[in-house]
């Protein structure tokens, strides 16, 4: 974990789930997951969106080429946990497809203008949506 991200979750729980800087106000949840090849257990924090049922999450590392790492690791090992605010809760992970990936991604990038940056910037067809459902 880059010392960067481990400043942000430091700060998330320090906080109940607030922090400063590029992500201040912006709602910020720590995704568990499990490295597909490795088995080591990592923390990311990430901007997501309440959608009904769920939290959507977006692959868009910022606009590069490839998804993250955190994709791949929820899609070989689905079942996971978030942290939102003081509270842990857990998810199962399913990629957004159709419409549903299109009314959710196209609410992301109205509210936070720099994800249709990120899909400028990209040279993948699609920046995937996932939806985090508590079980």
């Amino acid at each position: 974990m880059s010392d960067w991200n481990t400043t942000i979750i430091d700060e998330f729980r320090a906080n109940e789930g607030r922090v400063g800087g590029m992500f201040e106000g912006a709602p910020l949840l720590l995704l568990h997951h499990t490295g597909a090849r490795t088995g080591t257990e990592r923390v990311t924090p990430l901007m997501y969106q309440a959608v009904d049922g769920g939290y959507a999450i977006f692959a868009s590392k910022a606009g590069a080429d490839t998804n993250p790492d955190w994709f791949h690791n929820i899609t070989a090992n689905p079942e996971t946990q978030v942290e939102i605010g003081t509270e842990t809760e857990s998810v199962v992970a399913r990629r957004a497809g159709g419409d549903e990936h299109d009314r959710i991604w196209e609410q992301q990038k109205s509210s936070w203008p720099q994800f249709a940056e990120y899909e400028q910037k990209t040279s993948r067809d699609v920046i995937p949506v996932i939806v985090l459902e508590p079980v």
